[in-house]
Parts: structure tokens; sequence; C-alpha cells
């Protein structure tokens, strides 16, 4: 019987022209939305400054690193004055142990530019790692009497401008909402400004209503003062 034929040599695999996995579109952000603590204060206080001159309101900031440092942190989370604050990096996060309180929020961002923060340096953490302060979301337990419920009454919400329009003030707004819900409060609530229609516009496009027929009233200074004196 004759031997078989030696099979034909291997033809070349044709070369691939898709990209690789590890290619990057765009230029990658990091965040993460996690508990305040006290050692935040300094950050807080500029965060809130900002937020008074964003809002041209400055002629109304009283408020003092030590003034924040003794009220803010008494009590556990969500059962008084809560904080969260928001931070990006160009780095991912650690994946770090669980809090009992709250397990903190990370999301990756493609954006198609990278962005500009000159004064990242004074929303840092920590000098030796490139994680930058954005924002923050004050909030505390207030009660809705026609819904037999407690809720949260955002006080402060803000995004520092050199990231705002990519999502951030979602995913802060998102991270009260969602606690609400684990702990089944019956509404979160906040005011805006009438001025900041991209603001409103914004609530509105996250389910908000806007409340046109309510009305702050607030007793503050020298008004509040002086009930002190009033007999009862």
């Amino acid at each position: 019987m004759a031997a078989a034929a030696a099979p034909p040599p291997p033809t070349a695999a044709p070369e691939s022209n898709m990209v690789p996995q590890t290619s990057q579109i765009g230029y990658p952000i990091f965040s993460r939305i996690r508990l305040a603590t006290p050692s935040d204060v300094p950050l807080i206080h500029k965060l809130i400054h900002q937020m008074a001159v964003f809002e041209r309101l400055t002629h109304l900031f009283a408020a003092t690193e030590s003034g924040l440092a003794s009220t803010l942190f008494n009590s556990r989370p969500f059962q008084s004055f809560t904080v969260f604050l928001l931070e990006v990096s160009r780095s991912p996060f650690p994946i770090t142990a669980a809090s009992p309180d709250f397990t903190p929020f990370m999301k990756t961002h493609n954006l198609d530019l990278p962005i500009e923060d000159p004064e990242s340096y004074n929303f840092s953490p920590d000098m030796l790692n490139d994680v930058v302060v954005a924002g923050f979301v004050l909030f505390f337990p207030n009660y809705s009497s026609f819904l037999s419920k407690p809720g949260f009454y955002i006080e402060d919400i803000f995004v520092r401008e050199p990231y705002r329009r990519k999502g951030f003030g979602s995913m802060l707004l998102t991270a009260v909402a969602k606690q609400a819900v684990k702990m089944d409060y019956g509404r979160v609530e906040w005011v805006v400004l009438d001025w900041n229609v991209n603001a409103m516009k914004f609530y509105e496009q996250m389910g908000a209503q806007i409340l046109q027929e309510w009305r702050v009233c607030r007793l503050t200074g020298d008004a509040l003062e002086a009930f002190d004196k009033v007999n009862i």
C-alpha cells in the first residue's frame, strides 16, 4: 500500500484588523461616593464656600471649620446630619471593606475630553494620590405627617464647576434616594433657587416635582434671637 502523502504546509493566518480589547476609548475617569468623616471638614468647608459663590450668597456665608466639626459628626450616619463626598480619580478606586453604615458607590465614566481642574490641589484628601473631591451632598432626616413616615431633606447638593454636566450630580442625588428607599423613608426633598433654570430642568429630568405653590419661611439672626425675649 502506498504511503499517504504528507499534509500541505499550513497557510499563514490573515492579519486581524480588530482593535485590541485593552485599547481605551476617550478619557476614563473613576468616581466614588463615600461617607464623609471628621477629617474631611476642611474640604467640606471649601465646598460650601464655593457653593455660596455659585449661588451669589457669600454675604450669608459664616460657616467655620470649627463650627462644622462641632456639629456635623455627633450622631451615626443617617440619624442626623450626613455628608456624602463625591471623589474622582484617573485610577480605579481600591475595593475596601464595607462600612456597617454605607457601602460606597463606584462608577467608571468614559469622557470625550479630559477634565481640567486648576484647583485640584485644594480638594485632594491625600496629596500622595490623584483623588480629588468633586462635590458633596448634605442631608438629614425630616418627617411627613401626611405620609406618617420619615424622609430626607437635602440642605446642600453641589458639584464643582469642572465636573458639571457629566452625570455626577445625578449620582449624588441617586445615592440619597437609594438610602431613603433602603430605610423605607417616604420622600426626599430640597429647595432650588428660582433663577437656576438648569438645576430645575435637571431635577425634573430626575423625576422631581417643582412645587410652585410652596414658599420657604425662615427665622434667623436677630429675628430668631428676638424670640428669646417673648413671653409665652
